[in-house]
């Protein structure tokens, strides 16, 4: 048996379980997450604040949840919840005291979370399975989803990360592999995404979309620098000398430039790297850039 196996596991019941029952059929995989996740704050944090909001959310219909993988299993809580939310009438009853039924009812409403989140099936992070199985993991990706979708404003904590454990069957026994996994967004990834220039995304996923963009953009320099008597017909060239930009930040943010500060008609390298320079200090200054960007 592989070791991991037994060092991911410090409570003997859930080590026991897995020993003993037929859990996982053979070829299949399991994710869990890791017993030394289950002090982490910030997933604690969550669990109680998708609690209280699912509480608050079902207060009139006198729903209580204590345990949000004990409580949502059987797709009662998910049933109002939905209902609540987004106005979806789910053709399937309140109530499923079977198994059957329950499976049953849970493939009606995740289906609709699907269809209401617009997700491809290999997008989804949960399955009835793993919902039914209790399985905190799934429950917890599947309620994120949910809150996310049908009230954004919710406050999750960001970077809510666990560590996991993925069990396979194999013909040898049981094959583990490890790794860490978010269930709330990457604040870090995201504002990294963020700095990403909007265009560096036009170049790489749409370049025939680029000539339709860069006369809308000279339309809108025409239109500020016009009022100096100026014409722009081409971005690469027009502004490598830094004239025209920093004329347009004048324009734009109210500034007035006196003539001395810059080299109205730049007669070499130095004098264009002086102009492009003080165009990006005003932009700095302003708020308006805060990313480094290389003026040669």
């Amino acid at each position: 048996m592989d070791p991991d196996f037994l060092n991911a596991f410090t409570q003997p019941s859930t080590l026991d379980r897995f020993l003993t029952e037929d859990v996982i059929p053979k070829g299949e995989k399991r994710k869990l997450i890791k017993p030394t996740s289950s002090n982490n704050p910030k997933l604690e944090e969550l669990k109680l604040l998708l609690t209280e909001w699912i509480n608050r959310t079902l207060k009139e219909e006198h729903i209580v949840v204590k345990s949000l993988e004990e409580d949502l299993y059987d797709g009662l809580v998910l049933h109002h919840l939905l209902e609540n939310l987004g106005c979806v009438k789910l053709d399937v009853e309140k109530i499923a005291l079977t198994e059957k039924k329950q499976r049953q009812k849970l493939s009606v409403i995740l289906e609709s979370v699907a269809k209401c989140l617009q997700l491809e099936e290999s997008q989804l992070k949960w399955s009835v399975e793993t919902i039914l199985a209790k399985d905190l993991l799934s429950t917890l990706h599947l309620l994120v989803a949910i809150a996310k979708h049908f009230e954004p404003t919710l406050a999750l904590p960001p970077n809510v990360q666990v560590e996991t454990i993925t069990i396979e069957t194999t013909s040898k026994g049981l094959k583990t592999s490890n790794a860490v996994e978010y269930i709330t967004e990457n604040k870090e990834n995201i504002e990294t995404q963020s700095k990403d220039d909007a265009f560096d995304e036009l170049f790489s996923c749409a370049p025939d979309k680029l000539d339709a963009v860069k006369k809308a953009l000279l339309q809108f320099v025409d239109q500020h620098v016009g009022k100096l008597g100026l014409n722009v017909k081409d971005i690469e060239s027009q502004f490598s000398d830094g004239v025209i930009l920093l004329l347009l930040i004048g324009q734009l943010e109210g500034y007035f430039l006196n003539l001395r500060n810059f080299f109205l008609t730049p007669a070499s390298t130095m004098e264009m790297l002086h102009n492009v320079n003080l165009a990006l200090d005003l932009l700095a200054e302003g708020g308006l850039l805060n990313f480094p960007v290389n003026s040669e």
